[in-house]
């Protein structure tokens, strides 16, 4: 299925490359590299890419291009996940995925990327399975390899591999039992001029950090099951008791994983939680234009709205600003055209505002169309869909574990028109 790996950076140098068949020479990258200069920018460079004799399927996080070589047709969306897999399982064992990290790391890298597929085929993707296959790196165990000649392999086969439950592995056991539950949403918005919703939807995660002993069953049911709409889960799952009560019940992995991934489109059941008055013209005839923008919280059912950053691409023929804020500071780069406002915490009492003017390059006509406004924010224990989860119980151990539930919502791509 999947030939080869290669990763890519910003600047578009192959650092790493992963052959699972016959090796596929680096050449076959330039059809990358082709859509990638055709690309405005990195997150809209084709998916899928179709060669003479390949496809390239790709995906860009943390500023890498993790793309993959195939000969045969198979479900783009397969290889897509797995590769998203192959992300999360390098943050998981480094912290980070950054280009450093996996050079630092790259003799654990080769090790991973080897147990994961088998033959092309995805093999062992669960993290804890592939933690027992290989052991991640700490300095001490990098000291001691670099002495004695050794690696991270495990010496035995992973316990939970040649069981019935392969995503958990046998004999755990804690002094403190702790279940805790991450429920974060991300809402993609485009509001248009007057204020009035264009599209809105929201993606949302359940992430899970459970510690128990032994092998707990646990039940998680919600308030409003109802609004959640293509839900995808974690094999754990009993998929048929979700189907006919609404239920999700589990035995879960040891440690951290992604439970469910859901999906609000319904445009009555997405409220926008933040709202932008504007102001931003240009005058006829006049190197001076005017800029004004207030940020302001709505539907936040009286939570604090922080970490807000507002970014906006001037027009070409903007030269500088003269901008004064009420709150937050700001830059504008008079290169690259881009306005950027860190706003930080919004206090409802003292809404902030910038304000000023822009120089307009002289004999330049009026720009076509005004500027786009991004946002940035989040919002912590609030489920801005309105979910809720009711009770977590826990079924065949005795003891009694901690559990806690924390919400948040977070701007995707959140987009106002002026």
């Amino acid at each position: 299925m999947i030939h080869s790996l290669f990763l890519i950076n910003a600047s578009g140098d192959i650092f790493l490359e992963k052959h699972w068949k016959s090796v596929v020479s680096r050449s076959v990258c330039d059809y990358f590299f082709e859509a990638q200069e055709r690309a405005s920018e990195a997150e809209n460079v084709p998916p899928v890419i179709s060669t003479p004799h390949h496809y390239l399927l790709s995906v860009y996080r943390h500023k890498i291009f993790f793309v993959a070589v195939i000969q045969t047709e198979v479900p783009p969306l397969f290889v897509i996940e797995f590769l998203h897999r192959v992300v999360d399982t390098f943050q998981d064992y480094f912290g980070v995925c950054s280009e450093v990290m996996i050079k630092d790391n790259v003799v654990v890298v080769y090790e991973v990327l080897e147990e994961m597929l088998d033959n092309g085929f995805p093999l062992a993707t669960e993290s804890n399975i592939l933690k027992e296959l290989i052991k991640p790196p700490t300095i001490l165990r990098t000291v001691v390899n670099t002495i004695t000649g050794s690696t991270n392999v495990g010496d035995q086969l992973p316990t939970g591999q040649l069981s019935v439950v392969p995503w958990r592995r046998t004999g755990v056991k804690y002094t403190n039992n702790e279940a805790y539950f991450d429920v974060i949403e991300e809402i993609d918005a485009i509001i248009d001029k007057s204020g009035s919703t264009i599209t809105a939807e929201i993606q949302g995660v359940i992430d899970a950090c459970v510690k128990l002993t032994g092998m707990p069953d646990l039940t998680l049911s919600f308030m409003n099951p109802r609004l959640l709409d293509d839900v995808s889960f974690h094999p754990c799952v009993r998929f048929k008791r979700w189907e006919s009560e609404r239920i999700l019940s589990f035995i879960p992995p040891d440690g951290n994983f992604r439970l469910l991934s859901y999906h609000v489109s319904a445009q009555n059941l997405v409220a926008i939680p933040v709202y932008v008055k504007h102001n931003i013209n240009f005058r006829d005839s006049s190197s001076l234009g005017r800029f004004e923008i207030t940020v302001g919280p709505k539907q936040t059912m009286g939570k604090t709205v922080e970490g807000v950053m507002v970014t906006s691409q001037m027009p070409k023929g903007v030269l500088n600003m003269s901008l004064t804020p009420s709150q937050g500071t700001h830059i504008f780069d008079p290169v690259t055209k881009l306005l950027t406002w860190d706003v930080g915490k919004i206090n409802p009492q003292k809404l902030p505002s910038l304000k000023g003017s822009m120089n307009l390059q002289a004999g330049t006509s009026k720009p076509d169309e005004n500027p786009t406004i991004n946002l940035q924010f989040k919002i912590q224990q609030l489920a801005i869909s309105g979910l809720k989860v009711n009770r977590l119980d826990m079924y065949g151990e005795k003891y009694k574990p901690f559990k806690g539930i924390k919400y948040m919502t977070k701007a995707g791509k959140f987009q106002v028109r002026t």
